[in-house]
């Protein structure tokens, strides 16, 4: 508890002057009350006890104790207005922080906990922080400070008198501590039973349709009534025990303050107790519970502001997603003869470039393809004696030889200078094997001596070698899967449902991170590549179709949000989406809400697949995105997506077997293994299972 709550003051004390302005305002007017009701000590000795006289300083007494207590009450004012403004900033930043948190968290961690549940950290935990923030700090800072200053003096007027309230004090602190301590508990409780409910009704709403279809009601209104009645039970314990305490401090506090006045009475006719020093020492002793009764009365949201501000904090201590990439997407161009460059000028480049630091690991070097794309390291050396030696990486030499490195370091020297047609370039580094290997780049490579980085081409190259992965620990989804696409290739993918299609996308992307083998893209290893530069250069139409609130044109430019509406425009079109938009009341400016409840499911894809085009990607995943279209306007929108597919790497999931007919290679997944692989007329001459589930003699379940 104490740790949250130095992390709750600390975005309080973010502004400095306006805190530092309400604690002097809150101890001014803690020291006007306690002041004030001192001075009623000399005005019943000197003017009322000894019988008055002096009416002119008795009222010059009265306006005395009045402007006092003015200056308390404009202090009291200073000190909430202040804070209420300190409080809404704070929890501001604290709901930016933790929304800013969720960005960060891996896809992993939103599988594992409702979002009705995440919704309720921002609404129920916040607004509980923001009350005891507003109210309770404030409350509970004046009250210590309050019963601080009234025990100081109680003791200095007559410490005799302070061991009888001393006692009851003692016992009222031991009650604090322990029925405290049990609310604190239940109230956290209270808070996560309250997200469960947040959870429910979210799903609940989102699901309607469906439980209207099933006739579910009775089991819905069940299930809600059981996690309600929870809350219900959470809350009463909670509450029981917070709201105990007022009653219980304020009867003891009563019998304090009878106690007190007898034994005052005592003192004041056997020692001569001055009458104004019983009387402010008794109305003292009745102050001094009021504190106490304030920290009860504040418990309550206190303790629920506490449990709430756990639970956002430990949203914000989880562990974020981890991104160790240092290779970054440019935008690039290429002059006249072919060289490639940053693109520094005006407008959208369509050429991208992945911009290598020199120190990232990674090597690059020059390359002999072999037939099967077999790849042989070359590099420069110069004679020594009767040997080789190699040359630094970038020195100049005059007498520099062309040389075949083998994997054991042997050098070779090539003669034949035709030997060089096939001369490229490849990245050096280690695999998961921690034995260094070549991985060829197949498009134009700038590497000039004394820039600290490299520039490659985008070409949209992607290859899986032996890669192994698991949601959870110890259940493989993905066994041993090596699979590639090579620029401009459509490579599908197929098998029956829960085989590991839509896993293995989702790791090109790195929403999940593999446990084994290697994933590349352009030759280089997925995880050297920064995530949002790898995300940005990949367009997805996913199989779970989700539109924003706000227009049919914003939704399109949520692929690319500096498109233009023409480009918008254009993009509908090549997803044969533009017919129906006409149609619509409003065209592109009808506003879409509920997640595109006013469109069909085919028109929420369709508009998918628009907002994937507008982005211009030169990887394209579609993840089912025809299944939820009519045969009719599949064959229209083919046509439309084959001009998008053109010079693009696309990877296809798909459950019709019409549409995956013109790809480069089908591959067949079942468990999480690759049964076959090859383009439609290599699998129908198999005769094996893409043959039995393209003729029918086989259905995917």
């Amino acid at each position: 508890m104490g740790k949250t709550i130095r992390r709750l003051v600390g975005y309080l004390t973010r502004s400095k002057l306006p805190l530092f302005f309400v604690l002097l305002c809150l101890f001014i007017s803690v020291c006007t009350n306690i002041g004030g009701s001192y001075m009623m000590r000399g005005i019943i000795n000197n003017f009322i006890w000894s019988g008055c006289t002096d009416f002119a300083g008795l009222g010059l007494a009265i306006l005395k104790l009045v402007g006092v207590y003015l200056i308390g009450c404009l202090a009291t004012y200073g000190q909430s207005a202040t804070m209420v403004r300190l409080a809404q900033r704070g929890v501001n930043r604290l709901r930016k922080d933790l929304f800013d948190k969720l960005q960060q968290l891996p896809l992993s961690y939103f599988d594992k906990h409702p979002h009705g549940e995440l919704m309720s950290r921002f609404t129920n935990d916040a607004d509980n922080v923001q009350t005891a923030l507003e109210q309770s700090v404030v409350s509970l800072l004046s009250s210590c400070l309050m019963f601080v200053g009234l025990v100081v003096m109680m003791v200095t007027i007559n410490w005799k008198l302070f061991l009888v309230t001393a006692l009851v004090l003692a016992l009222t602190m031991f009650l604090f501590k322990n029925l405290g301590g049990r609310s604190r508990k239940y109230y956290q409780a209270q808070q996560a039973a309250l997200g469960k409910v947040n959870g429910e009704i979210q799903e609940m709403i989102e699901g309607l349709k469906v439980v209207k279809a099933f006739t579910h009601e009775e089991q819905a209104k069940a299930e809600f009534r059981q996690l309600n009645n929870a809350y219900r039970d959470a809350a009463q314990r909670a509450n029981f025990y917070s709201t105990m305490i007022m009653p219980v401090a304020g009867n003891l506090m009563n019998v304090s303050y009878a106690l007190t006045a007898a034994f005052g009475g005592l003192l004041a006719v056997l020692q001569g107790f001055d009458l104004g020093g019983l009387v402010v020492y008794l109305n003292y002793s009745k102050q001094v519970g009021q504190p106490l009764n304030q920290i009860s009365q504040q418990m309550t949201t206190l303790l629920s502001a506490l449990a709430g501000a756990e639970r956002i904090f430990d949203v914000m201590d989880t562990k974020p997603e981890v991104d160790e990439g240092s290779v970054t997407l440019v935008s690039a161009e290429k002059d006249e003869n072919g060289s490639l460059s940053i693109h520094t000028g005006e407008g959208r480049s369509r050429t991208w470039a992945w911009k290598t630091p020199r120190n990232s690991g990674m090597t690059l070097v020059p390359v002999l393809v072999g037939e099967k794309e077999t790849l042989t390291e070359l590099g420069q050396a110069v004679r020594e004696g009767g040997g080789l030696k190699l040359l630094p990486p970038h020195q100049d030499s005059q007498d520099g030889l062309w040389v075949k490195v083998a994997g054991d370091g042997s050098l070779t020297e090539v003669t034949d200078l035709s030997a060089l047609v096939g001369h490229g370039w490849a990245w050096k580094y280690p695999g998961p094997d921690g034995k260094a290997a070549l991985h060829l780049i197949r498009g134009t490579v700038r590497n000039v001596p004394g820039e600290d980085y490299y520039l490659t081409e985008l070409k949209g190259a992607v290859r899986f070698s032996h890669v192994d992965f698991s949601y959870v620990p110890g259940k493989p989804i993905l066994k041993d899967v090596s699979v590639y696409a090579n620029p401009g290739q459509k490579i599908a993918f197929v098998g029956s449902t829960g085989a590991g299609k839509t896993t293995i996308t989702n790791l090109i992307n790195r929403f999940y991170e593999i446990e084994g083998g290697l994933i590349t893209y352009d030759g280089i290893d997925v995880k050297a590549i920064c995530k949002d530069d790898l995300r940005r250069s990949l367009g997805a139409v996913l199989q779970d179709t989700h539109l924003f609130t706000g227009t049919i044109m914003d939704n399109i430019r949520y692929g690319r949000l500096d498109a233009t509406d023409e480009e918008c425009i254009a993009a509908a079109k090549s997803a044969n989406a533009h017919s129906f938009i006409r149609r619509l009341p409003q065209g592109y400016d009808t506003m879409v809400t509920g997640d595109g409840a006013n469109l069909s499911q085919g028109q929420r894809q369709l508009l998918a697949i628009a907002r994937a085009a507008v982005a211009d990607p030169p990887v394209m995943i579609l993840d089912e995105a025809t299944s939820s279209i009519d045969t009719r306007t599949e064959s229209l929108i083919q046509r439309g997506m084959d001009a998008l597919m053109e010079g693009r790497t696309v990877f296809v999931i798909a459950h019709r077997l019409s549409t995956v007919r013109n790809s480069n290679c089908i591959v067949v997944i079942e468990h999480g293994q690759i049964e076959e692989k090859g383009d439609h007329d290599q699998l129908l001459e198999k005769q094996g299972r893409y043959y039995r589930l393209y003729t029918g003699q086989f259905q995917l379940s």
